[in-house]
């Protein structure tokens, strides 16, 4: 079966050699056509192949041709070519062009055939499809519905394919959405719904994109660390088991989905995706990471090594390549003008340019006559009328824009020569159509470096033009001031008999300046002196034969270029005549051009691969159309390697129709050097065409080696003819200093001719690199003396002395050191089967430098009618593909609905403004994969962790090094005068009696209300009696017994405080809970619930409103009414008094009980006894200087922590009067804390960064507004954020800046610090230095250290100091692991020793290791006595030269983060908030940012507060960001709505319960993409 196979496929590949006839070769070609435009399967044309070729094949005994299934193979050995030409079985290009009849255009398909088997070589495998919420959906499939391009054309698609496939109707879209919905969004939750196994051409299964990683089929894979276990796990906290295992549950969220351990529901679909995204990344990566050493700070990138087995240039080096000697002609006129005024005055009727319009009937034939009296006219005109005050507009050798539509060449052609005759200089640039067309800016730059302040157009132009409501033509963004003149002839003056042009020779001065666009989009003039322009005109005349009255068709943009060179500067040296063909017309039409070759009897033609493609899909419909009057059909971008296919399709297709195949001219030119080399017509010189395969694997190494064993990566290249006359080319190295290539290797053409470019006009510098090389040879020594002008095209010299061009320097992409083309990639994409996705021509790739390398990014325009997933499918082949045959991964690929692709006049994509959109997040893609796992592989070597050292070389080490350890304390507190006062103050229930009797109308609160007035007030006495009414209340009604736990369930207010009271009164022990949200029962009711139940609670005490909210329906859905404990309501409790209060037999007895979650979603009971309660108070009030007389504002929740001391103890114990503003009040009206600070002249208040940012954000516009109602507030002298985080730097800095206006210091604002185990363990106070800032090096803290740096430098994080330490408190700082104390200046986690440490966790479990540890750790050297408490926070101390209060050198305490929070990624510890701070500036439009790490992937959650439009740019900037600022690879990037992070009430993010709801598929994401 095997022979038979083998036999079959020999016949066919004899069948492609010319003993077919030719009317098969035609119908084989036509097959082909169809095949690749998508009008049959691969299986209908395998059939009508075989059916073809059956009377050629000769019967293999017993077998039926037609049965055999094709398949892939090698080279047939006995090829009847195969000698002759290097078999290209996958390569992207064609045999030779006698022997092949196979169709072969931009994507041949033997390029096809190389792409299919690359893609046969992956299994399927199953890989996470992006979840796209439906609106998104809608936004990118349903968007269009017109024809693609009704806008402009692309460069290689237009509107030719016909109508019905363009066009799809509504219904079609949405049956094709409805489906993808249905199986994804509705489908049941596992992830095999989510990814497809579409079937492709030719029966085999599509695979998918995960099998990208599974690349075998090179050899050197060592595989890197395996991403899902080892040295990247999820960091063990450090000896901090959780508390509780019981979540609290965040806004938004379901609670019922919490069910397993570790809050993971087991039905989540996105786990599932997780999962599937872990398989794909278990792949090996290609390169393996190479070791290198690791500095003791900095992480180093990995440096590519060189593959000691990548091939190596080995020729002898190169010498330059002279061209023919330019002829001399008897009588060739001495410039330009001079053959236009001979052809003018001699020759006046002949034709000189005939323009078409858009249904291809002549418009208007210029004759030479009438171009030189226009000419003259608009000469005269320009001089002489457009001057004010006899002051003329414009002197000889200004320069003037000429802005003219590609439908009228004959107004251009005689402003331009009109300019020429009148010595300005004319430079040719676009018509602008809106005010911000894709360059346009960069055109206005031009326009001004220029010194251009008069433009000419035509009047059907100037109409069409953007105008201001006075009716002149808008200012352009970023154009100079520019008068518009309409050349049209009754606007032009007959000049007097005696006025005659200066008509000279040609000189050097500048004669025109011809604009190009650089890779990054600037937009430069080249300078074409009027020696240059005869030159070159004398030179193509040479080359091409030019003949005088030939005619020439020309299809190019005529005012650049070849389309320039040939359509409007030759072509009058020779009086020919033009035929120019507007490219509104090809768009209609593709075949018009041929049409008037055949028509015009035309002997040159002037095209671009992508005409000839056109015009083979649209000839089948033309029979009778011949092309034997061509002499030369001149192909201006044979530069591009993919143009071969083009020109051997056509020959393939039109030799029928009279076309000769020597007719075909490829050449190549530049912007810089005008035209490099032409093929001559008509097989001049011998030789007919040159082509050569190439191995891709060679190109990327920048070496030319004919095709290799690896059949898949060649590139077959034509020549593009040979050096033009009286030039010299040579090849040289395209970076740094221009040393000659070897035989064997590629590099930049340059070119030494008069015929070339003279300078960067206004840019000496680059004019000087460009235009004045000057080759050396290995030795450094110069070749000739001759200067060169380097031309932006990659290539080498052939053995027959012609050139071959494989690329451009603008298209040049390297990547880890290896050489990419972007055309190439281009190809190799196109080439993906089945196109019906994207558009063809649309497609633009560029790359981008991340992370000090060069990323390839692929943007296509997706078709209207493209399904989700067979779109991914698409992506995910492209992906294999350019893998496998470029062997480079592709980082990004994005889709963007159809038209939305800025483009160029002529219909191109518009490169760098597609880049510059996609960097700044304005590309707006419907589908976007990222690859960075595949494609960096530069990151730094994960960090192995050192063996411990020991404690004694610890304390020697510090020793030598002269640090001290890191210890600080606040002041002693035994030495105050209070001290009598204190020891009996012991308990805060005697200092309220005492109060009550001392001080019974001392007002303590004041309670205020959204308008700022005062709802409810406490003096002593009121608090003293109300309290006694609560114990009264429990004691009867409750029946409570000394000890029990009484739940306090209220909003923050005065009853808050007196039920707290009355609890210690009766001899309980009261917990504050937070009320549940009248709005959002279902989610908060359960947290109430679950803080009663674990703290034990056998009563609650609430208001007569909240128990109502306990007893509703909604409650009873949420929570079973029976389970709750006994519920007392304290609104209206009779007057009775307790039979006696309570007295405490010991201090160190529990008070009260302080419950809090934590930002890792662990819910936390801490035990505050009477002694740490009042040493808190004595402490704070120590700081803050609080006495009877003064006042505080406190805006804070006083549900936990600091805020409920400041609220409901420290005015009883100091005496102090406090305003209580409760936060959710200043949800309807911002200024009310800020006010109420003015009004009662406040010098010490308390927020939490929430209300910061609340007024920061809210207040921003109305500072002037707030000054005009008289908030004054420099009555301030310290404002502090209560928090248990690293200070925010960014908002207190804001918030100080904009409220200094209203007289706030910045000096005032400041935070405090405390945690679970001390509420209060720094606070800035009245007294004691401002509090300092830091800079320290980000990388070194991910390695556990300190690094100062200076302000601005890379990679500094601002830290600031976290208030002063509080009087009897001691804080050291030690190593998490060893317990080992650290020096000065190191980081480690903080631990505590004070008199007001909680006395231990208050658990349901009442686990005593948990207590030990974190409550009772001792270190392990150095004062192994003393107890501390571990607060799980890292943070370092730096003794400042600040003094404080006792004349001590100050120790400032900077925290940097919770252990508990930190991601230990790549065996480096990261902080979540660093992550989110370069998150949320990587685009405008992210509100807020989360961060979390799922089985070692980084989840990157966005807030989007924009269009959803915007969602997909975040993608790539979110991972671009990440990676170049931390050096990680974002695993999933998940775009949500505004407000789905959930926040505490201190303002902080709750970043497990969204890791929670985001497993358990809860956040209802616009966009969830998983990075390949």
């Amino acid at each position: 079966m095997e022979n038979a196979v083998r036999e079959r496929e020999r016949s066919m590949a004899g069948m492609e050699t010319p003993s077919l006839p030719r009317d098969v070769k035609v119908k084989l070609a036509e097959l082909e056509l169809e095949l690749s435009e998508g009008d049959i399967t691969q299986k209908g044309y395998e059939k009508k192949k075989a059916k073809l070729l059956a009377p050629y094949i000769p019967q293999t005994a017993g077998i039926d041709p037609f049965q055999l299934e094709p398949r892939l193979t090698g080279p047939p050995q006995s090829s009847p070519f195969s000698s002759a030409v290097p078999y290209v079985a996958a390569s992207r290009q064609s045999k030779s062009r006698a022997s092949s009849s196979r169709d072969e255009r931009y994507r041949s398909d033997l390029h096809t055939e190389a792409v299919q088997a690359a893609l046969a070589k992956y299994k399927e495998r199953k890989m996470p499809m992006p979840s796209k919420r439906r609106s998104v959906l809608v936004h990118s499939s349903l968007d269009a519905y017109t024809p693609p391009d009704t806008s402009s054309a692309s460069e290689d698609e237009g509107s030719l394919r016909r109508q019905g496939r363009i066009t799809s109707t509504p219904k079609q879209g949405h049956l094709n959405v409805e489906h993808w919905l249905n199986k994804v969004i509705q489908s049941s939750s596992t992830s095999s719904s989510a990814s497809s196994t579409s079937s492709h051409v030719g029966g085999k299964p599509t695979a998918s994109l995960a099998d990208l990683m599974a690349h075998t089929h090179l050899e050197n894979h060592s595989a890197p660390p395996d991403v899902t276990t080892g040295a990247s796990e999820h960091v063990t906290h450090f000896e901090r088991p959780q508390v509780s295992s019981v979540r609290g549950v965040p806004r938004g969220f379901n609670s019922s989905s919490m069910e397993t351990a570790d809050g993971v529901p087991v039905n989540s679909r996105v786990s599932s995706k997780i999962q599937q995204l872990l398989n794909t990344l278990k792949r090996p990566k290609r390169p393996p990471l190479k070791e290198f050493f690791v500095d003791d700070f900095e992480e180093q990138l990995e440096v590519p090594l060189t593959d000691p087995n990548q091939p190596k240039p080995e020729g002898l080096q190169t010498t330059p390549l002279q061209g023919e000697p330019l002829g001399v002609v008897t009588n060739w006129p001495p410039s330009l003008l001079a053959a236009l005024q001979r052809w003018g005055t001699t020759q006046p009727k002949a034709p000189c340019l005939t323009s078409l319009d858009t249904t291809g009937k002549p418009v208007y034939t210029l004759t030479y006559g009438k171009l030189w009296t226009r000419s003259l006219k608009l000469a005269y005109t320009l001089l002489n009328k457009l001057s004010s005050k006899n002051d003329p507009q414009l002197r000889p050798g200004d320069r003037v824009a000429l802005v003219y539509p590609n439908n009228d060449p004959v107004a251009f052609i005689v402003a331009f020569y009109g300019c020429l005759l009148a010595e300005l200089v004319p430079v040719p640039i676009e018509v602008p159509l809106t005010r911000k067309d894709a360059g346009s800016q960069q055109i206005g730059f031009l326009l001004g470096s220029c010194g251009i302040s008069v433009a000419l157009t035509c009047d059907a132009c100037h109409k069409g033009l953007p105008k201001s409501q006075a009716g002149d033509v808008v200012q352009f963004k970023g154009w100079p001031r520019l008068g518009w003149f309409v050349t049209d002839v009754k606007n032009l003056s007959k000049p007097p008999k005696d006025w005659h042009p200066m008509i000279r020779d040609a000189s050097n001065n500048i004669a025109y300046i011809e604009y190009k666009t650089s890779k990054e989009g600037s937009s430069m003039g080249i300078a074409i002196s009027q020696a240059a322009m005869l030159a070159h005109c004398h030179v193509l005349s040479q080359s091409c034969r030019y003949n005088e009255g030939e005619t020439l068709t020309n299809v190019l943009d005529f005012k650049r270029d070849a389309g320039l060179w040939h359509g409007i500067l030759t072509c009058i040296m020779n009086r020919m005549h033009v035929i120019s063909i507007p490219y509104a017309l090809m768009k209609v039409n593709p075949l018009s051009w041929i049409q008037k070759v055949c028509a015009y009897k035309a002997h040159i033609a002037v095209v671009k691969s992508r005409d000839m493609h056109w015009a083979l899909l649209a000839q089948r419909d033309q029979r009778d159309v011949s092309l034997s009057s061509l002499r030369m059909l001149i192909v201006a971008d044979g530069a591009n390697p993919w143009s071969i296919s083009s020109c051997d399709a056509f020959v393939n297709v039109f030799q029928s129709r009279g076309l000769r195949p020597e007719v075909i001219c490829p050449c190549a030119s530049s912007s810089e050097a005008l035209t490099v080399a032409i093929r001559r017509p008509g097989n001049l010189g011998g030789h007919f065409s040159g082509k050569m395969v190439l191995s891709m694997n060679g190109l990327s190494y920048g070496v030319i080696r004919m095709d290799t064993e690896e059949k898949l990566s060649v590139l077959t290249v034509q020549d593009v003819g040979a050096v033009m006359p009286g030039a010299l080319v040579c090849i040289v190295k395209f970076d740094g200093t221009p040393y000659l290539c070897k035989t064997d290797e590629i590099g930049e053409i340059c070119v030494s001719s008069r015929a070339s470019g003279t300078s960067y006009y206004g840019l000496p510098g680059m004019t000087k690199t460009v235009f004045e090389a000057v080759p050396v040879n290995a030795a450094g020594v110069p070749v000739t003396e001759h200067v060169f002008t380097r031309t932006n095209l990659l290539g080498f010299l052939g053995s027959g002395n012609q050139v071959f061009v494989i690329g451009k320097m603008d298209g040049l992409m390297v990547v880890s050191g290896r050489r990419h083309n972007a055309d190439d990639v281009v190809a190799t994409a196109l080439a993906v089967e089945p196109m019906k996705f994207v558009y063809r021509g649309r497609i633009a790739v560029f790359s981008v430098n991340v992370l000090h390398d060069e990323r390839i990014v692929l943007v296509a325009e997706q078709r209207p009618d493209a399904s989700e997933e067979d779109s991914f499918q698409w992506m995910s082949r492209v992906l294999q593909a350019i893998d496998s045959i470029h062997q480079v991964g592709i980082y990004c690929l994005g889709l963007v609905p159809a038209n939305t692709l800025p483009k160029t006049p002529l219909g191109g994509i518009h490169l760098s403004e597609t880049k510059q959109r996609f960097l700044e997040g304005m590309l707006h893609p419907c589908n976007v994969l990222m690859c960075p796992h595949t494609c960096v592989t530069n990151l730094p070597k994960p960090r192995q962790k050192q063996p411990e050292v020991g404690p004694a070389s610890m304390i020697v080490g510090n020793l030598v090094a002269g640090k001290r350890i890191a210890q600080a304390s606040g002041r002693d507190v035994t030495q105050f005068e209070d001290n009598d006062q204190a020891r009996k103050f012991l308990f805060l229930a005697d200092v309220l009696h005492w109060r009550a009797q001392t001080t019974p109308d001392h007002p303590l609160f004041l309670l205020l209300n959204a308008k700022g007035t005062v709802v409810n007030t406490a003096t002593c006495t009121q608090l003293h009696k109300r309290a006694e009414r609560v114990a009264a209340a429990l004691l009867e009604k409750g029946r409570l017994n000394t000890g029990d736990h009484v739940a306090l369930v209220y909003p923050p207010g005065i009853d808050l405080i007196i039920t707290f009271y009355g609890c210690l009164y009766a001899g309980c022990v009261p917990v504050a809970v937070r009320p549940p949200h009248p709005q959002n029962l279902a989610t908060t009711l359960p947290t109430v619930k679950m803080i009663v139940e674990v703290s034990k609670s056998v009563c609650i005490l609430t208001t007569q409103a909240i128990l109502k909210l306990f007893r509703s329906k909604e409650a009873a859905a949420a929570v079973d009414i029976k389970t709750w404990p006994t519920v007392i309501d304290t609104d209206d409790l009779p007057r009775r008094k307790p039979p006696q209060i309570y007295k405490a037999p010991t201090p160190e007895m529990l008070a009260y009980l302080d419950f809090s979650v934590s930002t890792t979603g662990i819910l936390a009971g801490v035990k505050m006894s009477h002694e740490a309660t009042s040493a808190m108070c004595r402490s704070i009030k120590l700081q803050c200087e609080l006495y009877p007389s003064r006042q505080i504002a406190v805006c804070l929740d006083p549900y936990c922590g600091l805020g409920f001391a400041l609220w409901c103890l420290c005015s009883v114990y100091s005496g102090h009067q406090s305003i209580l503003v409760p936060p959710l009040e200043l949800e309807s009206n911002v200024s009310l804390w800020l006010s109420a600070v003015s009004q009662y002249k406040v010098r010490v208040t308390f927020c939490s960064y929430s209300v910061m940012e609340m007024c920061t954000k809210g207040l921003g516009a109305q500072t002037d507004a707030l000054k005009a109602k008289g908030v004054n507030l420099s009555c301030v002298r310290t404002c502090m954020v209560v928090a248990e985080e690293r200070p925010r730097i960014a908002l207190t800095q804001s918030f100080s800046k904009l409220f200094k206006d209203l007289g706030l210091s910045l000096r005032a604002v400041s935070t405090t610090f405390g945690c679970r185990v001390n509420v209060a363990i720094c606070l800035q106070g009245t007294s004691g230095p401002d509090p300092t800032t830091v800079f320290v090096d980000m990388r070194a803290l991910r390695h556990d250290r300190v690094r100062l740096v200076e302000r601005g430098s890379p990679h500094s994080l601002p830290l600031m100091e976290s208030g002063k330490i509080l009087p009897g408190v001691k804080v050291i700082i030690t190593n998490p692991e060893t317990k080992g104390p650290l020096g000065d200046s190191h980081l480690g986690e903080i631990w505590v020793s004070s008199p007001h440490n909680a006395t231990g966790y208050y658990t349901v479990y009442g686990e005593e290791s948990l207590h030990a540890d974190h409550f009772n750790a001792q270190l392990s050297f150095g004062d192994t006595q003393t107890l501390w408490a571990r607060t799980g926070y890292l943070g370092f101390l730096r003794r400042t030269e600040l003094t404080d209060a006792t004349g001590e050198r100050h120790d400032a305490l900077y925290v940097v983060g919770s252990l508990d929070e930190t991601l230990e990624l790549r065996g480096m510890r990261y902080h979540p908030i660093d992550i989110e701070t370069s998150v949320l500036r990587s685009h405008k439009s992210i509100a807020e940012c989360a961060v979390f790490t799922w089985t070692n992937l980084l989840v990157v959650v966005v807030e989007l507060d924009g269009s959803e439009q915007e969602a997909l740019d975040l993608v790539a900037l979110v991972t671009n960001v990440v990676l170049e600022e931390h050096y990680l690879i974002v695993g999933v990037v998940v775009v949500v709505d505004p407000g789905v992070i959930p926040i505490n009430s201190r303002g902080e993010k709750q970043r497990m319960h969204l890791r929670d709801g985001f497993l358990a598929d809860q956040l209802d994401p616009i966009y969830v993409a998983y990075n390949m």
